[in-house]
């Protein structure tokens, strides 16, 4: 564990408080610098993998690393006695993970805000890459060199995206990046939200965005569905999709979102192809198995399982056309600096009083 105590500091409109950076990144004292000069704001830095790349615990940073800190960047909740006086949460996630029933999340006073935008380009890669992995079948001629197998050209078929359907299951950052590299394709886009987007202004984007990525207009969709029923999703799923993205955030409503049911539905016309980049309890597992192994639908690729690590014996493992990753998909060399950014952006809000981004709904937790 390294840790850098009370860097920075000086006169500016920051400069009463005190940021803690717990990451698993190392620091970046050209940032801690700018954020020092330009603010006046104190920034503790530590990292949370240790050189062995095993975790950090919360628990194990001295008294010193907490006093006074006015603003966190961590994920995991630290014991609500150490943070008294935080007023300020960037969390590096998408949603509010593990921080509801906190104290301090259930305090209107302190401000959360997500990463929401940090993760699309390189989520959206892995969902786009395990598709056409599947569509062209990469994984089976992989098998096929292990034994200097040559394969027959005729010997299956292959189906490219153009004219498909791609069903977005939670229209936000990742899920819009995913439809700009779908179009590009030739897909055609179908977007689900929780609220309607029935206008033009509605249908834009708010949240953070990586330059030249996502949709932050909303026109790529060539239908909108709503609502936060099982019928509406249901209605949504019935569309006849080719490829479907689960990319909401996992609440009580969305729990097991995707289930008997509705892989039925999902296998009824085009045998839909499943990518699972939100959380493992969105889909019943135990009926995605008995899908895929009845080939109900086409195939499925999850980055996220219920429970993660997926024990060895689990099912899953064993499923026929399905690709599984350890909750990875969010990975890129370049996340840090993102995050950096968004922080940086939130920090320059705050100190001339503006309104935030990405600011977290308390009721929706995202």
């Amino acid at each position: 564990m390294s840790a850098t105590v009370g860097t920075g500091g000086g006169a500016g409109p920051l400069s009463d408080d005190i940021m803690l950076v717990f990451m698993p990144f190392s620091e970046r004292p050209d940032w801690t610098a700018r954020m020092s000069k330009r603010y006046g704001l104190r920034v503790r830095y530590v990292n949370s993998i240790r050189e062995d790349h095993t975790a950090v615990s919360v628990t194990e940073l001295g008294p010193e690393i907490w006093d006074g800190v006015t603003m966190l960047c961590m994920y995991m909740p630290p014991p609500a006695e150490l943070v008294p006086k935080v007023r300020f949460v960037q969390l590096p996630s998408a949603g509010a993970d593990r921080w509801p029933g906190h104290p301090k999340y259930e305090e209107e006073s302190t401000v959360f805000c997500t990463s929401n935008g940090v993760h699309a380009p390189q989520i959206a890669e892995w969902v786009i890459g395990a598709w056409l992995s599947h569509q062209h079948h990469f994984p089976r001629y992989h098998e096929h060199m292990k034994t200097g197998f040559w394969e027959k050209p005729f010997a299956t078929r292959v189906q490219d995206s153009t004219t498909l359907r791609i069903g977005i299951l939670g229209y936000g950052a990742i899920g819009r990046q995913c439809a700009r590299l779908a179009t590009a394709l030739g897909m055609e886009v179908y977007a689900y939200t929780r609220g309607e987007r029935s206008t033009p202004e509605s249908r834009k984007d708010d949240s953070y965005c990586v330059a030249g990525t996502g949709d932050p207009d909303g026109l790529l969709p060539a239908k909108w569905f709503h609502g936060p029923s099982r019928e509406a999703v249901d209605g949504f799923l019935g569309q006849g999709l080719d490829l479907l993205v689960v990319s909401l955030p996992l609440t009580a409503e969305t729990r097991h979102v995707i289930g008997r049911e509705q892989l039925a539905i999902l296998g009824a016309t085009r045998k839909a192809f499943i990518a699972n980049v939100a959380r493992g309890g969105h889909i019943d597992q135990d009926a995605l198995v008995e899908a895929l192994e009845a080939g109900l639908v086409r195939g499925a690729a999850l980055d996220v399982t219920d429970p993660e690590p997926l024990p060895a014996d689990h099912p899953l493992w064993r499923a026929p056309n399905l690709l599984i990753t350890p909750h990875i998909s969010w990975r890129t060399d370049v996340l840090w600096e993102r995050l950096l950014d968004i922080i940086e952006l939130n920090l320059g809000k705050l100190a001339a009083g503006l309104p935030l981004i990405n600011v977290m709904n308390r009721k929706l937790h995202y």
